[in-house]
């Protein structure tokens, strides 16, 4: 291990496990374990998989004028959002490109949090300090302050109905982006969540593989015994402890961007992710003004970004040298992510899933490669690409959508 990274306190737990260890965003993370990629997928997709996501940041903004801070500094208009909910969106620079993507979480008028990805807890904080103007609001970066843990799959609710109390409570009356309790023991909300040893959690049903489930915040020290609980717990429905390989599988056939992979480098807009951009209804203007709105109404330096899925399991490198090439093999662009899906196949030209209802009892779902192209200009859904890195060539399609028939936003009552 490079003794320079930093570590999660799941860190021995990955480790002891005999994990596929390696550096992302400086931290000494789990790929996979001797599941294997491609099973850690579809237990997602089938019960249940757990992920450590210590790595990622948080930043509490608190004050009179906290509200207003964020409005400004994020792409999403925060007005209409209400205690308990949550709202996905980006912070911008003047440029109009990503710094980073993150989740809003509102507790009180003047109380929010936000969460960032791995590393990007201090320099979120930062931009949001630089911009606040003259607003009240204390901005603290509490990286390496709280932990975090996901539960995803069908089975989720099921299994932590083991390890919380007053599980029915609790999960009555939470939609999808909605969160109960906190991880401050001091914070006495109308919603408190705690796990059977009393531990204080944040819960949200939020994810990143497009699956219902959930996000837990807690103390850090309560962490691995959490983890072990949700392993006992979920041992009857086959869950699995999942590394990062099937968190960028899952993502990409959710069709979700990876921070300074998908977004960051161009103005954010053109892309699969225009909800989370402040438009009117007719698409005519933004709802509000906020940092970077100005630069991505210009029409200078304009790209797109497409989602694509390819005709088999093959994929190739993401990265500039990987080549987009038109019907006419002229290079358009290149290749952002390329990721396979083991969950879905082509059938009768279109995608299915293994949790597409009514498939017949022939289809095998032997998994497509996905991901996403940024290009020079506007393609249709149907349109034929090559990708092409070195020799190695596969043949892909502009989609609308990748992994059809996701269950994230479906109602608690299907899965309690």
């Amino acid at each position: 291990m490079n003794t320079s990274l930093k570590t999660t306190p799941l860190h021995k737990w990955h480790l002891d496990a005999n994990a596929n260890m390696a550096d992302f965003g400086g931290y000494d993370m789990p790929l996979w374990y001797d599941t294997g990629v491609k099973n850690e997928h579809l237990a997602v997709l089938q019960s249940a998989g757990i992920f450590d996501t210590s790595h990622m940041a948080c930043i509490s903004v608190e004050g009179k004028d906290a509200f207003s801070v964020l409005n400004f500094c994020f792409t999403r208009d925060l007005t209409s959002l209400v205690e308990g909910r949550c709202i996905y969106g980006a912070f911008l620079d003047e440029k109009g490109h990503c710094l980073d993507d993150a989740i809003v979480y509102k507790f009180g008028d003047t109380d929010f949090m936000v969460c960032v990805n791995a590393g990007m807890g201090g320099p979120v904080a930062r931009h949001l300090n630089t911009h606040k103007k003259h607003w009240d609001a204390v901005i603290a970066d509490l990286s390496g302050k709280i932990a975090k843990m996901d539960i995803q799959g069908i089975n989720a609710a099921r299994i932590l109905s083991n390890v919380i109390q007053s599980s029915d409570k609790v999960f009555d009356r939470m939609p999808y982006f909605s969160f109960k309790g906190h991880f401050d023991p001091k914070n006495h909300g109308a919603n408190v969540v705690k796990l059977n040893d009393s531990t204080p959690v944040l819960l949200s049903r939020s994810g990143y593989t497009g699956e219902f489930g959930f996000e837990i915040f807690l103390a850090p020290d309560a962490i691995v015994s959490l983890w072990q609980d949700v392993l006992a717990a979920g041992e009857s429905y086959g869950i699995n402890a999942c590394g990062l390989g099937a968190r960028d599988s899952l993502r990409a056939g959710a069709c979700l961007p990876l921070s300074h992979q998908d977004i960051g480098h161009y103005k954010f807009m053109n892309h699969p992710w225009d909800f989370a951009l402040p438009y009117t209804q007719d698409k005519s203007g933004f709802t509000k003004d906020f940092l970077g709105a100005d630069a991505l109404v210009s029409e200078d330096g304009d790209v797109f970004v497409f989602p694509f899925a390819g005709d088999s399991l093959r994929k190739v490198a993401a990265g500039e040298d990987t080549g987009v090439f038109d019907q006419n093999q002229e290079q358009i662009g290149h290749v952002l992510t390329c990721a396979t899906d083991m969950g879905i196949t082509w059938h009768d030209n279109k995608i299915v899933s293994i949790a597409t209802p009514n498939l017949p009892d022939n289809i095998k779902i032997k998994g497509i490669a996905c991901g996403f192209v940024m290009v020079s200009k506007p393609l249709e859904p149907g349109t034929p690409l090559t990708l092409k890195e070195g020799k190695r060539s596969i043949h892909v399609t502009i989609v609308q959508d990748i992994r059809p028939d996701r269950t994230a936003r479906k109602k608690m009552s299907h899965f309690i």
